[in-house]
Parts: structure tokens; C-alpha cells; sequence
């Protein structure tokens, strides 16, 4: 699980793992545009499913320039998540320079209606350097 998720971080029985990958077919570097995918995997560990309701996004350029995205949900769902049960998606980051980071948050809710926040790793967003 490590080799495919290199990033992770657990809050309160929530696992969030992270793996991202450089997609150069989507990447201008010549026009100042690089993007990149990543998949997030939400584990539940917990004994009582919880509910994504939004997300927060902390991105950061390489020239430190910081950017928050938050709204509801995760690619147009908020999903439950019942105990043992994990939920994927994959998403993009674009950026105007060829290295950057992202962190950040998800709010759940629990069945007794408990909300809390579980942390979204860090993890570096690296074009690989290209010959010239």
C-alpha cells in the first residue's frame, strides 16, 4: 500500500492516502502550464460511517505563491463511508510552475452527527526536469 500511496495521514479513524502522478500530455511547459493527477483513497477504520461534506485545499507554487480551494464534496459527490469501507477518486492540479505542493482537509460527519476535520497529507507536485 505504501508504493501505491506514498502519502498519508490518519485523524480520528480516517485514513487519507495520496498518490500523484506528472502528466506530461497535459502540460505546456513551454506556456507556463504544468498538471498533474492525483488519487485519494479515504479508508474509514472507525466502528461508525462517516460522511464527507467538503473540502479545503491549501496549493502552493514554486514561487510560494499560496492559493485555497474549498466547496462541497469531492469530484461532485459526498460520500459515505461505512467502517472498513474506502472511498477513491482522482482529480488534477494544474500550476504555472513546474514544481508546487497541496494539502489540506476534508470535514466529515459522523452518524451521532459529529463533525471534525481530517487532514489531506502534503505532497509535492515535481515536473521531472526535461533535457534540453
Amino acid at each position: 500500500m505504501k508504493a501505491l500511496f506514498p502519502h498519508a495521514a490518519t485523524t480520528g479513524g480516517v485514513t487519507v492516502r495520496v498518490s500523484v502522478s506528472y502528466l506530461p500530455e497535459q502540460s505546456e511547459p513551454r506556456r507556463g502550464r504544468w498538471f498533474w493527477a492525483y488519487h485519494i483513497r479515504i479508508e474509514n477504520e472507525g466502528a461508525e460511517a462517516v460522511q464527507l461534506l467538503t473540502r479545503r485545499w491549501v496549493i502552493t507554487d514554486g514561487r510560494g505563491a499560496r492559493h485555497s480551494v474549498e466547496g462541497e464534496g469531492v469530484v461532485g459527490e459526498q460520500p459515505l463511508i461505512e467502517p472498513g469501507a474506502s472511498y477513491d477518486y482522482v482529480s488534477g492540479c494544474p500550476l504555472a510552475t513546474p514544481t508546487g505542493a497541496m494539502q489540506g482537509s476534508y470535514r466529515m460527519v459522523g452518524e451521532d452527527g459529529r463533525a471534525f476535520d481530517v487532514e489531506i497529507p502534503r505532497f509535492a507536485l515535481v515536473a521531472p526536469a526535461v533535457a534540453s
